[in-house]
C-alpha cells in the first residue's frame, strides 16, 4: 500500500471526484454535458467521448490536489490514457490525486427491496490489474430501495465480502451500500444500515481498514460514530440524485463526512464552453463542495 496516497485520503482536507460512469450511466452523463445519442453509434464511441470528457476534467488546472483528495475511475477510464500515460498514473504523478477504480458490475435484479451487486467471477483478476496500473482502492455499489431486515442485510454482507477479498490484495475498499434518496422508508433504512455496518466493521481484523461512501442521511451526523470507528479510514457521501446545492447543504451538516460526487461535481459543465467557461464552472463546483466537506 502507498503509504502517501493513505495518508492524503485519511488525513487531508478536501473530497473524492467521483469520475466513475459505467455503460448504464454513461448516456444521460454525455447528454448533461452536452453530447447526445446521436453523437455515437457504438458503445466504443460513446467510451471514447466521455473519455475525452474525463479527461479534459483532469487536465483541467482547476482539478488539483489542494481541494481534491482522490478520483474513482471506471475501469476503461483506468485502461485509457491522458497525455501519454495511463489515467491512475497520470493522477498521482501529475495532479497528486489518488485513483480509486469502481469494481462491481452493476446492480443485480431487485429483490427484498434492495439491488445486491451483480456476481463478479473475474474480480481476482481485476484487482490484479488495478495493482498494475497505481490503483490505490476500489469502489462497488449496492442500492437500498425500501426497508427490509433480509435485503438490506444480504447487501452488507456482499459488500464485506468482497470488501475482504480486496485487502487480501493489499488495497482498501470503499463500501458503498446506497440508500435511494426517494425511498418511503428512508430514515428507516439508514438506522439498520448504521448498525448493520457498525456490527461488520466491529469484525474486521486490526490493520483491516475499509472506506465507506453512503447517502446523506435524513437523520444529521448519524454515522459520525462509525467516521471515528478505527477501521473506517474515512467516510463519504455520494450525491444520489440531489443537486449539488440540495446536497452541499447536506453535507455540510455532517461531522467527518466528506463528498464524493458524480452528477453534482461535473453539474454545469459543457462539451461546448471554452477553456476558460469550462473551468469558471468546475472550478467553483469543485469550491463549494470542498466548502461542504472540510465541516
Amino acid at each position: 500500500m502507498n503509504q502517501e496516497m493513505k495518508e492524503q485520503l485519511q488525513h487531508g482536507k478536501g473530497f473524492v471526484a467521483a469520475l466513475d460512469q459505467s455503460g448504464g450511466s454513461t448516456p444521460k452523463a454525455l447528454e448533461r454535458y452536452g453530447i447526445g445519442k446521436d453523437a455515437y453509434k457504438t458503445e466504443e464511441e460513446m467510451f471514447d467521448l466521455v473519455h475525452q470528457m474525463r479527461a479534459r476534467i483532469i487536465t483541467d488546472p482547476a482539478f488539483t490536489s489542494d481541494r481534491i483528495l482522490a478520483a474513482i475511475l471506471f475501469e476503461k477510464t483506468m485502461d485509457s490514457s491522458i497525455e501519454g500515460k495511463k489515467t491512475g498514473t497520470f493522477l498521482w504523478e501529475e495532479k497528486h490525486i489518488v485513483p480509486i477504480l469502481k469494481v462491481d458490475k452493476g446492480l443485480d435484479t431487485e429483490e427484498n427491496g434492495v439491488q445486491k451487486m451483480k456476481p463478479f467471477p473475474g474480480l481476482s483478476d481485476l484487482l490484479d490489474k488495478a495493482l498494475a496500473n497505481h490503483i490505490f482502492g476500489t469502489k462497488m455499489r449496492s442500492l437500498i430501495h425500501s426497508y427490509n431486515e433480509e435485503g438490506i442485510q444480504a447487501v452488507v454482507n456482499q459488500q464485506f465480502a468482497w470488501a475482504k477479498e480486496i485487502l487480501t490484495k493489499d488495497l482498501v475498499p470503499i463500501v458503498e451500500p446506497e440508500v435511494a434518496i426517494d425511498s418511503p422508508d428512508k430514515e428507516k433504512c439508514e438506522a439498520l444500515l448504521h448498525d448493520e455496518l457498525k456490527s461488520h466493521l466491529d469484525q474486521l481484523e486490526e490493520g483491516q481498514e475499509v472506506m465507506l461512501k453512503l447517502t446523506i442521511p435524513s437523520k444529521a451526523n448519524l454515522y459520525k460514530d462509525l467516521s471515528d470507528h478505527p477501521r473506517v479510514l474515512r467516510l463519504v457521501a455520494l450525491s444520489g440524485g440531489y443537486s449539488r446545492k440540495e446536497a452541499n447543504d447536506l453535507l455540510a451538516k455532517n461531522q467527518g463526512m466528506i463528498a464524493s460526487f458524480s452528477r453534482g461535481l461535473t453539474e454545469g459543465l459543457s462539451n461546448d464552453q471554452s477553456d476558460q467557461e469550462f473551468t469558471k464552472t468546475l472550478s467553483q463546483s469543485i469550491e463549494d463542495i470542498y466548502q461542504a466537506s472540510i465541516n
